[in-house]
This record gives C-alpha cells, structure tokens and sequence, in this order.
C-alpha cells in the first residue's frame, strides 16, 4: 500500500523557497511581574473611555448581521482631524487610509506596490516586520547601511538607494529598536533618489511613524504635499494605549488611498473595530496626556542608564536601548539575568544591546534596580 508520506515539520512542506529556515515575528509572552518587551503603553484606559467604548460597540451589536462600512470614512475622517490638529498640517479623509493595524497597513503597501520581480530596501537595524512582510508578498528584501551611532548616514543611504533602485524603500522613524528620528532632510534626500532611480514611474517611500508621538521633532506629514509617492505609516497601539484593538492607519496622496483598495479584502475593518477606534479618538486629550507622563519616564531611564555607565542610545520612542555588552552572548546574558529578577525586557538580536519599554513610574524603578542587581552581579562573577 502507498500513500503520501507523512508531514513532520515545516520543512517537509512545499512552503515557497525565501521563507525556508525563517523564524515568525513574535517577543516571549511570559507571566512576570514587569514586561516592558513589547513597547505597550502601559497605562489601562482611562473608565471614562471604557464606557463610551462600550456605548458605541453596543450600539455598533445592533447591526452586526450586516456588513460594516467598508470604507470605513467616519473614522478616516476622525483620523483625518487627529492628524490635522496634532501635525498642524491639513489632512482631508481621501488621504487616509485604516486597516488591522500598521503591519496590515504595510503589508497592504507591498501587495501593491511590491511583489514577486520587485524590492524593498530597509535601514537595519530596524523594525523587523518591514522585511518579514517584504518576504512575506513575494518582495525581494535589501538591506541598507546605518552608522555605529545607529543614524543613518544621508550620503551612504542615498548611494544604497541609487545602486539597487528599490521599488518601495522603508525609512523608520523614531526607529525600532533604536530610537533615533530621521532628520527631515534625510528623508527628503532618500525620497528624491528613489524617484530618480525609478524615472519610469517612481518608487514608494514609507516612512514608519509608529512612535511619532513620542519624537522631539515634528511629524513628517508636511511632507506629503507635492510628493505622489510619499506615505506616512500610523498606529493607535502605542500612543493611544489600544495595542489589542489592532487599528493601523496612514496618509498619503489620495492616489495611493485608491491603490491599496485594490487589494484589501473586503469589509476588512470590523463594526467593532470602527467602533472602538472611534470612541478612543473622542478621547485623545486623556490619552496623549499619558505619552507626556511616557515622555518623561523615558528620559528618566536614558539618565539613569548611563549614569550607571552603560551606553545607551537618543531616543524619540517609548523605550531605550541600552547596552554596551559583549556581543550577541553578553547582551543575552543579561536578558536572562534581568528575566530572573522578575523583568522582561527585548533582545532584539543587536549584538551587544537590549531594548526596555517605558513603564510607569514603578515599572521603571524595578526595572532600574535589576540591572543595577545584574550589573554587580555580572562584574563580581568576572572577578572571581
């Protein structure tokens, strides 16, 4: 008797050939008592806003037997007057665009305008998802320089871009995992050399503002005028504290807004999803009082950090990478030793350096003083 032979692992399936002996976006899940690895706003939102969620959800249940809006325009439009308000630039809702959060919005970005035939180009390290997705939609991935300071350096970045003529080039900023902003300038010189290395018919530029509201420096949104191919990259997992509502969204020229709707899939964006989205917007005063209180925390941990003498990375983000240890093995190491004072912290997989989430005020002073615990632990075991 004969049959198919039995599936055992991954690697006995016909999976296509770039995802072979890849490994799936996930940090540890794990029950301690402090997680800052996954760069959630840690605080819970406000009553006020849990009830006025439940007002429209409850309402939005009444007619869960039909399909929502599918397009989804009075929360654009609401998204449209957040960013209007809080970039000082106007947005009208035909340029924004929602989706199940940003990594939907990106994926949706390189369905249409990457593919198999096709690249993207990121500045590593940076948010993994860009070449996971790339992969993921058949887009060929390539990798782009940074300097030792984690910047990236215009001139070399610019050369990456002229030499490979990437179809979509991400620019990611603040950056995950680092931290550091993107000057303006830079932007602007990357997004004119790619349109210059694709004269035919342009090449997408996505920058990634995920933990905009966090940054110093201003939105890049102005930017978008004049530039077709210019795109801006949002969430409301992070400033608004909604990691598990899933709610992406970005702006662009109208243009592009059109072109992703070629191939999202239909009703994509839940009633409740609508629903929920629009009642945290109501409420956007409270909420970006809480990255103010994030702010702050954050520039306590870069002082304290370095105070300590570790090195630590500028950031705009809501969490710092730190580090200044022996490698890939050193940086480990410590990630284990801080897991077993009871906080989770990332090892991103940057040889050398680890990435703590801002928490609150308590979150931080426990976190402080395990890595003052590790240090001391760490430099009398080197000295035994």
């Amino acid at each position: 008797m004969t049959g198919k032979p039995t599936v055992s692992s991954l690697d006995d399936l016909p999976v296509r050939d770039e995802l072979r002996g890849k490994s799936p976006y996930g940090a540890p899940q794990l029950d301690v008592p402090v997680r800052l690895n996954t760069n959630e706003n840690p605080y819970p939102l406000p009553d006020e806003l849990v009830a006025r969620i439940t007002e429209r959800v409850t309402e939005a249940a009444r007619s869960l037997n039909r399909y929502p809006d599918r397009d989804a325009v009075e929360l654009r439009t609401r998204l449209a007057q957040y960013l209007t308000r809080t970039a000082g630039h106007p947005v009208d809702h035909r340029q924004v665009w929602a989706a199940n959060g940003s990594n939907e919005v990106l994926q949706q970005l390189l369905q249409t305008f990457g593919g198999p035939g096709r690249t993207a180009l990121g500045f590593e390290p940076s948010y993994s998802m860009h070449a996971l997705i790339s992969r993921g939609t058949g887009t060929g991935w390539l990798s782009g320089p940074r300097n030792d300071d984690f910047t990236i350096d215009t001139e070399a970045a610019v050369a990456a871009v002229a030499e490979h003529k990437p179809d979509v080039v991400f620019i990611c900023s603040p950056n995950n995992p680092t931290g550091t902003a993107v000057a303006e300038e830079t932007v602007l010189a990357l997004y004119e050399a790619a349109q210059a290395a694709r004269p035919e018919r342009g090449a997408l530029v996505v920058v990634d503002e995920a933990y905009g509201e966090f940054s110093h420096r201003p939105s890049l949104l102005p930017l978008l005028a004049g530039r077709p191919t210019l795109v801006l990259s949002r969430t409301m997992s992070k400033a608004f504290g909604a990691a598990g509502l899933r709610l992406g969204y970005l702006a662009a020229d109208p243009a592009v807004v059109d072109a992703v709707q070629l191939v999202r899939l239909p009703y994509h964006l839940s009633a409740v999803t609508q629903a929920t989205a629009l009642a945290a917007l109501e409420h956007t005063d409270t909420l970006l009082g809480y990255v103010e209180q994030l702010k702050s925390e954050r520039d306590r941990l870069v002082r304290e950090l370095r105070a300590m003498g570790l090195a630590v990375t500028e950031s705009d983000a809501n969490f710092v990478q730190f580090g200044g240890f022996d490698g890939a093995a050193g940086s480990h190491a410590v990630w284990e030793a801080l897991l077993a004072h009871g906080v989770l912290v990332r090892d991103n997989g940057v040889p050398g350096w680890l990435r703590v989430t801002a928490g609150t005020p308590e979150e931080n002073d426990a976190f402080l003083d395990a890595v003052r615990a590790v240090t001391k632990e760490l430099k009398e075991k080197s000295e035994a």
